[in-house]
């Protein structure tokens, strides 16, 4: 069953900004690991997996996570309930009721959902519900260091982007370059 609403926070990506680093996807595996700690994390069995993924696209570098869908296909389509939304309208999995069918990663218009080959249950983002409930930010935002990964209400990151593009803007206009494309 979908929420009344969407989700009411958003993570943005500033693919401009993104240098490729990863860190995002390293702090999202240790956020996700038993023992929380980057030292312990890659020898933990199963091995944490990220649930958010950088792609080389063109000259850009692409995070790309789960959406978090208002009406999503892969709560529609769970056979046991195991897709679900939290309270705050988050699309997550509940790894007790997953029996690693992989249709949410058949319905999934960007794929995220993927099935684990070593546990058989379906790995995705959660958005770190948790960690917000507790007033952190989810890990990915957390550890990205060139705030390439913009976290909050919707209103206030939009608000957080606008200034972004117009220091660029402003930028651009005090040292004489076009930054904008000719008109033809």
């Amino acid at each position: 069953m979908a929420p009344a609403t969407r989700a009411q926070y958003i993570i943005y990506i500033d693919y401009e900004r993104c240098t490729g680093c990863r860190s995002c996807e390293i702090a999202c595996a240790v956020a996700h690991s038993a023992t929380k700690s980057i030292y312990t994390a890659p020898r933990e069995k199963p091995r944490p997996k990220p649930r958010i993924r950088v792609f080389r696209v063109g000259e850009l570098n692409v995070p790309m996570r789960c959406l978090h869908c208002a009406n999503a296909p892969c709560v529609r389509v769970c056979p046991t309930g195991a897709m679900h939304y939290t309270d705050e309208g988050f699309v997550v999995v509940d790894e007790a009721k997953c029996i690693g069918c992989g249709l949410c990663t058949l319905v999934c218009p960007i794929g995220h959902p993927y099935v684990d080959p070593e546990t058989g249950k379906a790995v995705k983002c959660t958005f770190c519900y948790k960690r917000i409930r507790e007033g952190k930010l989810p890990a990915c935002v957390e550890a990205c260091p060139v705030d390439a990964l913009i976290f909050g209400k919707t209103s206030e990151v939009l608000e957080e982007v606008r200034a972004r593009k117009a220091s660029v803007l402003a930028q651009a206009y005090l040292l004489g370059r076009d930054i904008l494309p000719s008109p033809a």
